[in-house]
């Protein structure tokens, strides 16, 4: 029974990264919404931490008062869902409602038991920081990034899933291949993110933080940092780029003509092809439309 539940939970994930948009929200409503009543258990606040791969958030003081006087009178309505860990609990959703719980003097909050591993905790991390309204630019091309490898998708299938352009996600990404130190300017929001864009895009690491400099202690405004970035003397990234993205092309096609003949998700990398199936029976389907026989 445990092997079917944990083989459940892990096609719920697959599901959720299956879909066409990327919700945490859809995650958490699809696990509480098929766990049974009877599975559904308190546990003592005090044993429950953080997810281990969440960075520590900020919480408004207001909203979270707010809501403890309402777990003090109604109890908590939704249950959290957490992992059982060596000690304790590692919460997986619901961070407010422990909080909250614990303002309210509540010692125990009603909680759903579920076993991810560690590759998924760190993405449920990731979907939740993307979801994050002050993230800065910097930590959301490290979520792409992570997502991008640990998930094999592309540019453009990881824009799908997050409702932005192909462009937006490619230039998000970018980021990452500025100086650490222009990074830093960048997360401190010193330096305006589409003048960070034109920067990520320059090759020499010094060129970049001698214009960085000029961004912050002349205004360069982006038309002018664009037209500067222009001359043949700063070496750009495209031509890399372009290589990879010819080198790709190929495979990247066969990848979505295999995904739409067997209605499921392939993957190729390296020198690799991976066919995602949920059970038996799918596995069974997969064969027969590849006219394979046990």
């Amino acid at each position: 029974m445990e092997t079917n539940r944990r083989r459940a939970l892990g096609m719920g994930l697959e599901e959720l990264f299956g879909a066409e948009v990327l919700d945490m929200d859809s995650l958490e409503e699809k696990i509480v919404n098929t766990t049974p009543k009877e599975e559904i258990v308190n546990i003592d606040v005090n044993e429950i931490r953080s997810n281990p791969y969440q960075p520590r958030k900020n919480f408004e003081e207001g909203p979270l008062n707010e809501l403890a006087e309402s777990i003090k009178i109604h109890g908590v309505f939704q249950p959290i869902i957490v992992k059982k860990s060596i000690k304790g609990y590692e919460l997986i959703a619901g961070e407010r409602r422990v909080r909250a719980s614990k303002i309210a003097g509540m010692e125990t909050v009603p909680a759903i038991v579920r076993d991810f591993n560690d590759q998924e905790m760190m993405e449920i991390a990731l979907l939740e920081n993307l979801q994050r309204e002050d993230l800065n630019p910097i930590e959301e091309a490290l979520a792409y990034q992570s997502l991008l490898q640990t998930r094999g998708l592309s540019h453009d299938q990881l824009a799908k899933k997050l409702g932005k352009s192909k462009s937006y996600v490619t230039n998000i990404v970018g980021l990452l291949n500025l100086p650490e130190s222009v990074k830093q300017l960048v997360i401190e929001r010193k330096i305006p993110l589409t003048h960070a864009r034109t920067l990520s895009k320059i090759k020499d690491a010094e060129k970049v933080e001698e214009l960085a400099d000029k961004v912050i202690n002349e205004g360069l405004t982006t038309h002018v940092l664009d037209e500067i970035a222009q001359d043949k003397t700063y070496e750009k990234r495209n031509k890399m780029e372009r290589k990879e993205t010819e080198e790709l092309r190929t495979y990247k096609h066969i990848q979505e003509v295999l995904c739409d003949l067997l209605s499921t998700k392939v993957r190729i990398r390296g020198s690799k092809i991976e066919i995602n199936f949920q059970d038996l029976n799918d596995f069974n389907r997969i064969m027969e439309i590849l006219n394979i026989n046990e």
